[in-house]
């Protein structure tokens, strides 16, 4: 049976770039402000949105200075809202 289980860190880092997305709309959220509301160290919250921008769900930018943003794509903004469906 193949493993079908997602990482941890792709759960919290599409769950907080969600509630960036309700709470700030179009405005992207700091890589600091996320990876504190993610609890994930920056290189892993880096590595994951790596792997979210490949697969065309969050868009990311650093700058010379390594400060960066992220925020969902519309596709990525989709399924999260299918994953993390708003309870208010």
């Amino acid at each position: 049976m193949p493993d079908t289980d997602i990482d941890p860190a792709i759960l919290a880092t599409l769950q907080v770039l969600c509630q960036a997305m309700r709470e700030g709309g179009t405005t992207p959220w700091s890589l600091a402000k996320i990876a504190k509301r993610a609890q994930l160290p920056m290189s892993v919250l880096r590595r994951v949105l790596t792997q979210l921008q490949a697969a065309g769900l969050a868009d990311f930018a650093i700058d010379e200075a390594g400060h960066g943003h992220a925020s969902l794509t519309p596709a990525g903004a989709e399924l999260a809202a299918q994953v993390f469906p708003q309870t208010d």
